[in-house]
């Protein structure tokens, strides 16, 4: 059993070098923060928890942890195996192999028979291990040799092969709200395990903390820590009014910089663009440059996030402003000459010039449309009087014979059906009402109207 958890009550005297996240782990499953819904009566961890002697439900075999970090992943998998009176035994799959997998199963098996008591095999960073070392814990899993349970910051449904994750059950667990963490914040302050009352800390330097640390409970309490330590020293306790307070100024002094979370690779890389382009599509421009800061601050490639926009300027913001795709293309450019920092600047302008202008996806959805027609068959023979004729051949075909020359006519619009055949009255560009698609949808009512001769008369009236 792991030595990190320990109750209040009883503190071994070496735990207290340990990093005041380890000492903090809870102990018991209502200790837990933030974790409400996955902790709930009847959830699988609360299950997994009950031994086997108590429990009426049959608990699952397979439970996979996924969310981001400082959340408490590996604790719930400590806690478990305390709780339901298992043996544990951990793996991390940066650092083991398949022989390694092999040999805590064979244990597992052996404990199992000798001493009739089940292991929990918990396997941290699980989206690590290959196809062929997630395979090689399926019959375990299959035979319950042993309880497995992973953890995992990407999502498993791209990381974890199927056959495992059949076998599974995924519990998604939260970042913590601000009230958890601040909770955890005096929690630490005043516990034995923690600080032991030898700080005080103001209302104003919590909220710092929480807003530095994202959700993440580790990084909350390595936080309040370091403030903590250039306050007392590693060693020096200080009790009663004498306490020193921790202040705003003091946890600015041990933080260079917020650390965003945001791995380029998983699920906040996918997250915070989606929230990018959906802010700028929304023309909420303020959530748009707030993603763009967290991209900027995460050491995402400014390349990648000018191509995204110049995307939006097309699929978002199309002919109800087409000069908008000029400035993104422009500052896509210039991105690539200048670097960063300064082509955040640039990158700001491109999004604050999509997230603000007028939005039309007609012609978007008008390429779709097309598409869909031509993939499903409709396709049709090209008229004879639009084919070319280069040759005598060609043209005894009856290639390009009947042909009118668009600049021939009156506004520059002829009577003259250009869809084949069986096409003829689709139309898949719809403009809206916005921007300079609201010119363009006047002019186009009436080309239309000309082209499919609808309208005798006088059609070419206010077409210039």
């Amino acid at each position: 059993m792991s030595q990190d958890l320990f109750s209040a009550a009883e503190v071994p005297e070496d735990a207290m070098t340990r990093p005041l996240a380890v000492r903090m782990r809870p102990t018991t499953l209502q200790q837990v923060l933030g974790q409400a819904q996955a902790l709930k009566p009847g959830s699988p961890l609360q299950r997994l928890a009950t031994p086997s002697s108590q429990g009426s439900v049959t608990s699952p075999s397979s439970v996979i942890l996924f969310g981001p970090p400082g959340v408490g992943k590996t604790t719930l998998a400590h806690i478990v195996a305390q709780q339901s009176a298992r043996e544990f035994e951990e793996l991390s799959a940066v650092t083991s192999g398949v022989k390694d997998v092999r040999e805590v199963i064979q244990r597992a098996r052996e404990r199992l028979v000798t001493q009739g008591k089940e292991t929990v095999l918990f396997i941290d960073e699980v989206h690590r291990f290959s196809k062929s070392q997630q395979d090689a814990l399926l019959p375990s899993v299959e035979n319950r040799d042993v309880t497995f349970i992973a953890a995992t910051t990407e999502n498993p449904s791209f990381s974890v092969i199927s056959p495992l994750l059949s076998r599974s059950v995924v519990v998604k667990l939260e970042s913590l709200d601000d009230d958890d963490l601040a909770t955890l914040i005096h929690r630490a302050i005043e516990d034995k395990r923690g600080l032991d009352h030898q700080v005080k800390i103001d209302d104003e330097a919590v909220d710092q903390i929480v807003r530095l640390s994202g959700g993440d409970a580790r990084k909350a309490l390595t936080i309040l820590e370091a403030a903590a330590g250039s306050m007392t020293g590693d060693k020096q306790r200080i009790k009663g009014s004498r306490r020193p307070i921790i202040r705003p100024d003091v946890v600015s002094s041990v933080m260079d910089i917020a650390t965003v979370r945001y791995d380029k690779q998983g699920d906040d890389h996918y997250d915070v663009i989606s929230a990018f382009i959906k802010s700028m599509r929304g023309s909420d421009v303020d959530a748009a440059l707030h993603y763009l800061a967290r991209m900027i601050r995460a050491g995402e490639d400014p390349r990648f996030i000018a191509r995204r926009i110049m995307i939006a300027s097309a699929e978002e913001v199309g002919m109800a402003a087409p000069q908008i795709l000029q400035t993104t293309v422009a500052a896509a450019q210039a991105v690539a000459m200048i670097g960063m920092p300064e082509a955040r600047i640039i990158l700001a302008e491109a999004v604050v010039a999509v997230a603000t202008a007028p939005k039309s996806n007609a012609s978007y959805k008008a390429m779709d449309a097309a598409l869909a027609d031509v993939d499903a068959g409709h396709i049709g023979e090209v008229p004879l009087y639009l084919r070319n004729a280069p040759t005598k051949l060609m043209k005894a075909w009856g290639n390009h014979e009947g042909y009118q020359y668009a600049h021939d006519a009156p506004g520059a619009v002829a009577e003259q059906e250009y869809m084949p055949e069986e096409l003829r009255g689709h139309e898949y560009y719809h403009p809206n009402d916005r921007g300079y698609e609201h010119d363009i949808g006047a002019r186009l009512k009436r080309i239309r109207e000309i082209l499919h001769g609808d309208k005798p008369g006088s059609p070419h009236k206010n077409l210039s």
